[in-house]
């Protein structure tokens, strides 16, 4: 996989710059660029990411920074990690800054647990979706020397014991990880409230705590133990996609080929405070729409193992709607929704 310095990479880039700066009809069906929308970011643009520095929503924030920070226009473009909360803070700055398109937030599956299990009180009905980017699949994994050798043993061992694994995520209870052990205990055929689970504030934090054998089995970003995988330090037990992944995880199993039903996965991309115009919504939606296009975008998908799944703003608002009736479901059977 080749690194944001390769002359690839540069020449994509330049690509993506010229598409949004010089054309109107830069793609097929003639999509007009981002400036045709009539609005364009005034000063520094602020993604605001709800975990600490080195997590999933972190390198996320980072790769799409280091794309728009190519754009001639753009003053600057900084991430500010506002880890805390269970995602509330992030939401809270996004909030004091109502009509301002220049902030960006991370938008991951948190932001619907949070307003159903009564965390956060802003959720994305309060504010602007922009568009949704790719999907992250979910690793669960554990140290190279774990006596759990497969998703089987994994398995085995809740039915045996619920309380005698420790499971490690981050960074609120209910989120697409929480979601995944729970389909895991089900598999197991225990109740999923039952499994013990320890919560951390970003994935950086969690994964030195698995790997220093804090926690039994880790259950986070597909991307995040590839090191560990080939250094041999670590061992996957499988992932919650429908089918195998590519490149850096076409050896690792999915949990479904292994006769468990455990399919889930954190969908991300971007949200905007309320009050946003549609010119300025069109002027994000374009962006990314035309970024998801572009060669530089495609390598960070295959640098960090993401799937696309790109859907507009609107799509995004359908798209979220829809997960948020199915999130409730699932979280009330663990036991999170207050009554």
């Amino acid at each position: 996989m080749m690194g944001w310095d390769g002359a690839a990479t540069r020449k994509a880039v330049t690509r993506f710059q010229v598409c949004l700066l010089t054309s109107a009809f830069c793609l097929p069906g003639g999509v007009p660029c981002a400036n045709a929308q009539g609005w364009t970011p005034q000063k520094n643009v602020e993604i605001v990411v709800s975990t600490g520095a080195g997590g999933a929503s972190d390198r996320q924030a980072r790769t799409v920074q280091k794309l728009l920070q190519q754009l001639a226009g753009l003053q600057s473009v900084t991430v500010n990690n506002r880890p805390g909360g269970g995602g509330a803070l992030a939401l809270q700055t996004l909030a004091q800054h109502p009509g301002d398109p220049h902030y960006l937030y991370v938008m991951q599956t948190g932001i619907l647990v949070n307003r159903i299990v009564g965390v956060a009180t802003t959720g994305y009905q309060d504010l602007t979706p922009l568009g949704m980017l790719m999907r992250e699949h979910i690793n669960v994994w554990v140290k190279a020397d774990s006596p759990i050798a497969s998703a089987q043993d994994l398995v085995a061992r809740l039915k045996k014991d619920p309380m005698g694994l420790s499971f490690g995520f981050s960074n609120v209870r209910g989120n697409q990880n929480h979601i995944l052990i729970a389909m895991l205990a089900r598999a197991a055929g225990v109740d999923p409230k039952a499994v013990k689970v320890v919560v951390y504030q970003s994935g950086g934090q969690g994964v030195a705590a698995a790997l220093g054998g804090h926690v039994d089995v880790w259950v986070g970003s597909a991307a995040t133990p590839i090191p560990y995988l080939k250094e041999g330090t670590a061992r996957s037990l499988g992932i919650g996609a429908a089918e195998r992944q590519p490149g850096a995880l076409a050896s690792v199993p999915t949990f479904r080929e292994q006769g468990i039903d455990a399919v889930f996965w954190d969908t991300r991309g971007f949200i905007g405070p309320k009050g946003i115009t549609p010119a300025q919504v069109g002027y994000w939606s374009g962006t990314f729409a035309r970024m998801v296009q572009d060669e530089a975008w495609k390598q960070e998908l295959e640098r960090y193992v993401w799937a696309p799944d790109y859907k507009n703003a609107a799509e995004t608002h359908k798209f979220l709607d829809a997960q948020s009736e199915m999130l409730t479901k699932i979280l009330n059977e663990l036991g999170l929704v207050k009554r």
